[in-house]
């Protein structure tokens, strides 16, 4: 019988935690409170000492983070954005939703996040923040990025939304800049059952500023201070990650072991370029990204074997129909662009065995050494 091996299967995901998503629904059903209530504040507390701040504030989706937190800090319009080139497009699209241009940075070639080192070159007098997308888990090397942004005046807003649990020199994703986005979207290491996502930060104004933004601009229900959104964390995906969020750290474990295998298994691989992890940096292991010259056909076999694999990203963000009217800033992005050919996210997540991982190890030991 054909090995059938899921890239993710969010369904054994969720079913470890039945009975307590069901004892969640039950919990919210009879309080009868469906928006902005207990669950998530409960949440807010929980995520914001998990990640060692002291903010945290739910909202609707990754994206509505990044593109609140920039509202909040009035970047809009004439203003820039320092953005990775090699990115999911969310990032790219708070900025723009802002009124501001996204300008992305190309990355760093063995960690794949944005390079510190070509930051400042990108720097202009209409330059507001800098975006640092820990990419796949791995947290960017944020102490360079830090004292740039300080030297210019600059905002560091952390795209925190594949690092759950991630951490740099002992301090968690999230606790890195000025403020950090995190999306709850189910195939997240700390994923809802739907949309969700959060802000956390240090700065209190902050957090009050987009706790109002979030909801109409509004804190007294029909009287509304400043032009605001609806986007809001609902109640029932707050009390699901409520649930979820003790076993985030156990998950990342999982990661973590099947990570290694990974390396150990496949460093001798011909022409195959494995993940590189910054010195002080833990990686949540959100996804296992490969490079291969030959990654379609690669690709092509591994489902041939029922292996399941996916390809983040296969269109950089400048390249997207969406950008192309604003070509100018963006010009050729190379290192983004031949990545964009080569990278290969392997299958791993908790309930992944050892030895399905190991499936797939000898699967492209099979498949490359040949």
């Amino acid at each position: 019988m054909k090995t059938k091996i899921p890239f993710l299967d969010l369904k054994e995901i969720n079913q470890r935690h039945r009975q307590r998503l069901h004892s969640a629904l039950d919990r919210v059903l009879d309080s009868g409170w469906f928006v902005l209530g207990n669950e998530v504040e409960k949440f807010e507390r929980e995520f914001a000492k998990y990640c060692g701040v002291k903010n945290c504030v739910g909202v609707a989706n990754g994206l509505e983070a990044l593109h609140l937190t920039l509202r909040a800090w009035q970047i809009g319009l004439g203003d820039e954005v320092i953005v990775p080139s090699n990115t999911y497009i969310a990032t790219w699209l708070a900025v723009t939703h802002s009124g501001a241009v996204p300008i992305p940075v190309e990355p760093d070639k063995e960690t794949l996040n944005i390079d510190p080192e070509k930051i400042e070159a990108a720097i202009t007098s209409r330059t507001r923040a800098i975006i640092p997308v820990h990419l796949y888990g791995q947290t960017c090397d944020m102490d360079p990025i830090n004292v740039i942004a300080k030297r210019h005046g600059l905002k560091v807003l952390e795209d925190a939304a594949q690092s759950h649990g991630g951490t740099y020199k002992n301090k968690k994703a999230g606790n890195l800049g000025d403020a950090a986005g995190f999306s709850f979207y189910p195939g997240k290491n700390l994923g809802a059952l739907g949309d969700a996502g959060c802000v956390t930060t240090n700065d209190d104004f902050l957090a009050d500023r987009i706790r109002l933004m979030r909801n109409y601009g509004s804190s007294v229900k029909y009287f509304n201070e400043v032009v605001g959104f609806n986007s809001r964390l609902d109640e029932l995906q707050a009390a699901f990650l409520s649930e979820k969020l003790t076993f985030l750290d156990d998950d990342n474990q999982r990661r973590t072991e099947i990570a290694k295998l990974y390396m150990s298994s496949l460093k001798n691989v011909p022409n195959l370029i494995l993940p590189k992890v910054i010195s002080g940096s833990k990686s949540a292991w959100h996804l296992f990204v490969i490079q291969h010259p030959d990654r379609d056909k690669l690709v092509i076999k591994l489902n041939e074997l029922g292996i399941g694999t996916l390809i983040h990203y296969p269109l950089a963000p400048h390249l997207q129909k969406a950008y192309e009217s604003k070509a100018d800033p963006y010009r050729k992005q190379p290192i983004a662009e031949k990545l964009q050919s080569k990278v290969l996210s392997l299958p791993i997540g908790p309930t992944m065995s050892i030895k399905t991982a190991k499936i797939v190890c000898n699967a492209i030991q099979q498949t490359l050494q040949k």
